[in-house]
Parts: structure tokens; C-alpha cells; sequence
């Protein structure tokens, strides 16, 4: 992958200054470090940070085509480029690299805006249609390469992250209090909403078009489910378990092609392991792995990960995290992830990238995704329990479920966060949705008056903005993949575990189960074969069991996560969390009262054993100690004594190439 940034006149045909724009560059220069060029004509400016992978030497970008009318800078990877190459030679295209970026100009100029019909893959791209003076800024189906934009001065600005945007020199970092409220609804900005005021994120499956000064967002693909009871669904599962397995061995084979080598991370998990069973079985060798062990800092898999390296061939190598160093490492992480951070865990995947870039590697496949397409997560197994206690109380069911909800958010916080059933998500309850409203039962004890105040009527699940009209006719269980899909997976899993925090290494991660062919498969088929009985992600298993030893095949699911407020409250805990937290620093950003901080603080300590309280309040303490951190090294500073982030100076010498004219 790469880092994009760029600018486009909204008012005319302006020249952006050179300087700027190699500013904004500069400031992603960890997603690029392998080649810089920039091209600016009057009204557009296009830049690029390159890891090359592809095509080494003639992949450079921006690109354009034969009559250089179109401009392409792009980040990201069309995993089947041969396939397209191959098509698009047979029409009459002549290319002059082998790199997948050039495909981007060609397709347009067959296909216009339908590009992205063809395009199936992970990136983020930037497009620049001269003669129609038309810009194309686009974002991968399910949102596993960033892309940001914002306003200002008349100029539309863009880029792969938002320290480019901030290193324009044009954007204040302003925190947006519904971003933040966000955290505390949803653990992410899910949306086109950011931490920062005033800047977006394009959705995932859209793009925006720019003409004539007029900024439209286009949706031009959305997950699908088939009308309930018309899911694919044999009375001998076997030819769907062999299709899985096809579609998975194919995604794997296209995410190991590069001109470099290939890694894999591995868990104790069963979605790793897969995806290195599958690439050891396409090489006909292993490929080298990677895994995190945690020291008292949560459940430690690294006997399973071990041993699956082991059965396959791999070597392994280990990242041994405590709960000190992940304290340690959070600045870190929060620069890298540009927003609070609530999954503490994500500061041992960010080590893990290191270690991969620190080895010489740049591309390594993850078993991310298989969760949120075979119901992967505990809150699923939930769901279908309340169903059942529904149906066995009878015309009770739902009322009494409902008032049992209900007191347990008043017991926890005030009950302010429940929901009416007509005001949940897309008009239906999803399997999410009471651990979205308990968690936020932190905010009615933490926010302050001024909080409050700031965030007015403001409803977070306005911004979700799902409206498809299809959803009432899928079964319960696919409107939670749904819902996990356009929330969490884009706004969490691909930031904060994903993109952010393996390209602040230079190293890019590739997903098999995020494939296009692997989605629409599981999105077919019957729910049962998801989650069958309590046993989640039951085709996989199914998948498993053919290559892997039933010891591996049969494992129970273990979310990866480490210590939450323990990491912060402790007694080992970094000197910046006391400042962070002090009185003082509370009330100058605001968000948080300080009485009820240091309250929830101590009781948290005191209480040795796990209860719903105690739990929503962790989560809420880790979201108060992120959030301040978040705002003290972007917004301004003065909370505590750690340094703020500020855009890299551009040397004199370093002039990139200025391509085109």
C-alpha cells in the first residue's frame, strides 16, 4: 500500500503551492518510504507516498495515461491486476508497467465512474479526468484502506490520513464532541464522522465526485443478504463446505501475489491458522509467522499459536507484551491511530508490525474478518439466547426482556442510553445493541454539564445513517452481521487494528476473509451454518477440519484483547495517566467530571470481582484516559508532559520528482 494526499480547487484553477503538498506528504511518509512524487497543475495537486510491492522499479505515481488526460495516485491493491491486465490488453490498451496502479486510468477510460464495478480489492484512489475537469476520490468496499477529506479556504483536500490533512497547514485540529460521544456509543467513529470538527472519512463502498465545485457522495456498492428463509441451505452441507474452502484458497493465492515477500500473523484462533494453512499448502512451505504473547495483561494463546506453527511447518516469531508496555506504547498508538483507542490490545498489534518491518517485510495476511462474516463475537451466542427465553416466556417475552434491560441500564448509569425499539439501529434491535447501551451507561456518570451541553440533541445513531430498505426481510442474525460490518469492522477493526497501525510500520495487511467472493458466499448461506447451536463459525470449522488437526479445528473462540483500565490504574501505570486525569486537565478539555473520574477510579480498584458495573465502567475509564491523550497530542496540548504531535518540516533537499504538466 501506499499514502495519498492531494488538493482540488473548488473555485477555479489555482496552482496549490508545491510545498504544501509535499507538507502533506511528508506527514505520511511511514505509509511510503520507498518513493515520492507529486503532480500539480492549475486547480489539482496529486501526491504519493510509495511501498512498493508491485512492479518495483515502474510503479512509480501519480501515473497517467498514453495522452496524459488522466491521473491516478492510489493506495492499496487490486488483487486480481493479471486477470484485469490480461482483459484490458485484449481491448487495445497499451501499458507501460506492471504495477496495478496504471489499471485505475484504463478502467476509467472504458468504463467512467463503473470503474468500481471492476475494482475489487482494498484501496483508497485519487482520480483526476482533465478534459472533464472531474475529480474521482473513492474508498474500497469495506472500508480497509482510510481516506479523508475536509474543506477549506475553497479547496478540497484529501488524503490517506488525517495528520496530511493537519499538515496542510489549513486545518485546525479541532476535536468534534459527537465524534467522541461516538467512542463511548459505538468504541469508534463508524461513520463519515471523525474526532476532529469538520473533517470526514468517505464511507466504505462510496466515492466522491468533484465538478464544477460541487462535492457529491455516490454509493456504489452495499452487503447484501437474501430475504429470510431463502439463504442457501443443503440437507448435506458438504458441497457448500468444499465451495468455502475453494473461495478461501483462492483469496489466499491472490493476496500472496507481490515482488516481496509474504508473512502471516497467527493467534491461538481458528482464522489464522487457516489462512497459514492455506498459504503453506499454495507454496508447498510455510511461510513465516508472527504472534503476540501477553504477560498478565489478558488471555495468553501463545501455547496455541505455537503448536500451530509448529503442525505447519512456520517460523514463529513472538512479541511478548505486559501490560507496562502496552501503557508505554499508547501515545504511540494514538498518534498512529489519529483518535482515542479503546482496545488496549491494539498497542501489541502495533509492536507485531514493527517486528514484521524490523524482519524486512512489508505485506502480512491476518485472519481478520471471519468473526463479523460467520458470527464470530460472544454478543451474537446473546442474541440468540434472549430469543430463545422470548419465545419460552410466551406473550411475556418481549416485555419482560424489555423491563429487565431496562433496570439493569437504571442500576448502571441512568438508563438514558436504552432505546425504544423504534429508534434502534435501521428500525430493528441487532445483537449489538444492548452492549452499545450498557457501555454508555458510562457517559450519564462521566460527561459534564458542558459535555452535555456541546453535544445539544445530537443522537449517535442518526449519524450510523443505515437505511437499507432490505434489512427487514433478512433474518435477525444477518442484520447483526450487517450493523458489525458498517460500524465496527470499517470504524474500529480496520483503523485501530487494521491499516493505521501496520502502515505507521510500512507494512501492509491483507484480509482472505474480507475477499469479495468470500463476503457474498457468507452472506448467502444458511445462518445455522454461522453459528450452529452455540458453535459460532461453524463452516470454518467445517473448512478446518480438512487440513488441520482437531485439536486446532475444534478450539473454542478467544477474543484477542488485553487488560483494559487495569493498564492505566494500576500501580505500575504511566506518570502521564495521573496528569492526564488530574482535576486540571479535566476541566480544560472538558469532557469529563472530575468527581465522578476519581470516584469510578478508586472503586474500580477496590472491587475485585467482574461485575456489569465494573465492567461498563472499565470501558468507560479507558475511554476517559484515551480520549484525553488523543486530545493533548493533537489538540493543542498541556494535559500532561508528554510531546504533541506536529507535522514534519519538509528539508530543502528533499525536492520529489514533479510528473506531467
Amino acid at each position: 500500500m501506499c499514502g495519498i494526499a492531494g488538493a482540488v480547487d473548488l473555485r477555479g484553477m489555482r496552482e496549490f503551492p508545491t510545498r504544501r503538498l509535499l507538507a502533506m506528504t511528508g506527514a505520511i511518509a511511514h505509509r511510503g518510504p520507498d518513493d515520492e512524487q507529486v503532480h500539480i497543475e492549475p486547480g489539482i495537486a496529486l501526491g504519493n507516498r510509495r511501498l512498493s510491492i508491485v512492479d518495483l522499479a515502474g510503479g512509480r505515481q501519480p501515473l497517467a495515461n498514453e495522452n496524459g488526460e488522466i491521473w491516478v495516485a492510489y493506495n492499496g491493491e487490486l488483487f486480481e491486476y493479471p486477470e484485469l491486465f490480461a482483459e484490458l490488453k485484449l481491448r487495445g490498451h497499451r501499458f507501460s508497467t506492471r504495477c496495478d496502479t496504471e489499471l485505475w486510468v484504463h478502467l476509467y477510460e472504458d468504463l467512467g465512474e463503473g470503474m468500481f464495478e471492476k475494482t475489487r480489492g482494498q484501496f483508497g484512489v485519487s482520480l483526476w479526468d482533465r478534459p472533464n475537469r472531474t475529480l474521482i476520490l473513492g474508498r474500497d468496499r469495506v472500508g480497509i484502506c482510510p481516506l479523508y477529506y475536509t474543506e477549506r479556504d475553497g479547496w478540497l483536500l484529501w488524503g490517506s490520513e488525517i495528520k496530511a490533512l493537519l499538515a496542510s497547514g489549513m486545518v485546525p485540529a479541532r476535536p468534534d464532541p459527537k465524534g467522541v460521544d461516538h467512542l463511548f456509543t459505538f468504541f469508534c467513529a463508524g461513520t463519515t464522522r471523525t474526532y476532529f470538527e469538520g473533517i470526514k472519512s468517505i464511507p466504505p463502498g462510496h466515492y466522491l465526485r468533484i465538478k464544477d465545485g460541487r462535492v457529491e457522495l455516490r454509493k456504489y456498492w452495499d452487503l447484501d443478504f437474501p430475504d429470510r428463509g431463502e439463504e442457501r441451505r443443503l440437507d448435506d452441507p458438504t458441497p457448500l463446505v468444499d465451495e468455502f474452502e475453494d473461495l478461501l484458497r483462492q483469496a489466499v493465492e491472490r493476496r500472496l501475489r507481490a515482488d516481496v515477500p509474504v508473512v502471516s500473523y497467527i493467534s491461538g484462533g481458528l482464522d489464522s491458522t487457516v489462512v497459514l494453512g492455506l498459504c503453506s499448502r499454495h507454496r508447498g512451505e510455510a511461510i513465516p509467522s508472527f504472534t503476540i504473547g501477553l504477560d498478565n495483561a489478558g488471555p495468553d494463546e501463545r501455547t496455541h499459536s505455537t503448536e500451530s506453527a509448529q503442525v505447519l511447518g512456520s517460523k514463529l516469531t513472538t512479541v511478548v507484551m505486559d501490560r507496562l508496555k502496552i501503557a508505554d506504547a499508547f501515545p504511540e498508538l494514538t498518534m498512529a491511530a489519529e483518535g482515542p483507542v479503546l482496545d488496549t490490545s491494539c498497542a501489541a498489534l502495533m509492536r507485531l508490525a514493527q517486528a514484521v518491518h524490523e524482519q524486512g517485510y512489508k505485506v502480512a495476511l491476518t485472519g481478520e474478518g471471519a468473526d463479523e462474516a460467520l458470527a464470530g463475537y460472544v454478543w451474537f451466542k446473546g442474541q440468540k439466547v434472549r430469543e430463545q427465553i422470548r419465545r419460552g416466556l410466551g406473550p411475556l417475552g418481549t416485555p419482560l426482556l424489555r423491563l429487565a434491560r431496562v433496570s439493569l441500564m437504571h442500576a448502571i448509569g441512568g438508563g438514558k442510553a436504552h432505546r425504544p425499539p423504534e429508534l434502534a439501529i435501521g428500525g430493528v434491535r441487532t445483537a449489538q445493541q444492548d452492549m452499545y447501551e450498557m457501555i454508555a451507561q458510562a457517559r450519564e456518570q462521566l460527561y459534564t454539564r458542558e459535555m452535555w451541553g456541546r453535544l445539544g440533541d445530537h443522537d449517535a445513531y442518526s449519524d450510523l445513517d443505515i437505511t437499507n430498505d432490505r434489512m427487514h426481510r433478512w433474518d435477525p442474525l444477518n442484520q447483526s452481521l450487517y450493523v458489525g460490518y458498517r460500524v465496527m469492522l470499517a470504524g474500529l477493526l480496520m483503523i485501530s487494528k487494521g491499516d493505521r497501525i501496520s502502515m505507521h510500520s510500512s507494512v501492509e495487511t491483507r484480509y482472505p476473509f474480507l475477499d469479495d467472493d468470500v463476503i457474498s458466499f457468507c452472506a448467502g448461506i444458511a445462518p445455522e451454518y454461522k453459528l450452529h447451536g452455540m458453535t459460532e463459525k461453524w463452516i470454518l470449522r467445517q473448512v478446518a477440519a480438512k487440513t488441520l488437526p482437531k485439536q486446532i479445528a475444534n478450539r473454542p473462540k478467544t477474543m484477542f484483547r488485553a487488560s483494559l483500565a487495569k493498564t492505566f490504574l494500576d500501580e505500575h501505570r504511566p506518570h502521564w495517566v495521573d496528569q492526564l486525569l488530574s482535576p486540571e486537565s479535566l476541566r480544560k478539555t472538558g469532557y469529563f467530571d472530575p468527581n465522578t473520574v476519581a470516584r469510578e477510579r478508586a472503586w474500580q480498584m477496590m472491587i475485585p470481582r467482574i461485575t456489569a458495573k465494573r465492567f461498563v465502567y472499565d470501558v468507560g475509564l479507558t475511554c476517559v484516559v484515551s480520549t484525553q491523550l488523543w486530545h493533548h497530542l493533537f489538540c493543542g496540548g498541556g494535559l500532561c508532559d508528554l510531546p504533541t504531535w506536529s507535522p514534519p518540516v519538509p528539508a530543502e533537499e528533499r525536492v520529489p520528482e514533479v510528473v506531467g504538466s
